[in-house]
């Protein structure tokens, strides 16, 4: 794991990612001509603001919204949190019925079980509220890294780097860091990102991610902070 000696200018680059965002939500079926139309936040962000920054309902969302696009999780988590708004609801449903809430999202059946043990353990150990630091979310069933700092910055505005496929790979790609998997990503990006904007480059790489700088063939010819990129593993682009 390495980080770039050479900081980008931050402030720059944010700010691009910030003005494509925005111009993004005034004219979202055009959708700057890469992806198509759709939700120009991700589900978990959308769910956060709905909810009001409960913290219940940020990490149920974040639970299911692992290996499941952002539709399928926004739809889900409605649905679910509908029925059970609550630990106390959700623990009470048997684990059948919570599977059934949370299909089609991947591995529903697992994030189901896990959601039914989280529910038990708010309920006897935290008074039913979600713990707010890292190391006590990492103790809850099916919870990561991802999902602990998602909820730290979503849930309790606390200082967080979330990382997930696409922060890893356009951190590499842009040349910020050198790193082989999220965790030593999230180390890397704590190292030169300023703290400034931890909590917020999540949804600005998730976005960039699905609509331009794409796994595989990336549009290139409309990227905002291209000045910016090494284009690291890009071999082909638009």
């Amino acid at each position: 794991m390495k980080t770039n000696p050479t900081s980008p200018s931050w402030d720059q680059v944010v700010a691009a990612l910030e003005a494509w965002r925005k111009a993004l939500r005034e004219e979202p079926a055009r959708g700057q001509g890469a992806a198509g139309p759709g939700s120009e936040e991700p589900a978990v962000s959308t769910v956060a603001e709905q909810y009001k920054r409960d913290p219940w309902a940020i990490l149920v969302s974040t639970i299911i919204s692992l290996r499941t696009k952002d539709a399928v999780t926004l739809t889900v988590s409605q649905a679910l949190l509908q029925k059970a708004p609550n630990p106390v609801l959700l623990e009470a449903l048997p684990v059948e019925e919570v599977a059934r809430l949370v299909y089609p999202a991947g591995f529903y059946r697992t994030k189901a079980a896990s959601l039914k043990k989280i529910a038990g353990i708010l309920i006897e150990q935290y008074q039913q509220q979600v713990p707010a630091t890292m190391e006590e979310l990492l103790a809850l069933p099916g919870v990561g890294r991802k999902t602990a700092n998602l909820v730290l910055t979503e849930a309790f505005d606390l200082d967080g780097i979330c990382v997930d496929i696409h922060v890893h790979r356009i951190s590499n790609r842009l040349g910020w860091v050198t790193s082989s998997t999220p965790e030593q990503t999230e180390t890397a990006l704590r190292a030169v990102l300023p703290q400034q904007y931890w909590k917020g480059i999540n949804a600005l790489l998730v976005l960039y991610g699905q609509r331009l700088c794409r796994p595989v063939s990336p549009f290139c010819s409309r990227c905002v902070i291209r000045p910016y990129c090494k284009r690291r593993g890009v071999e082909r682009s638009r």
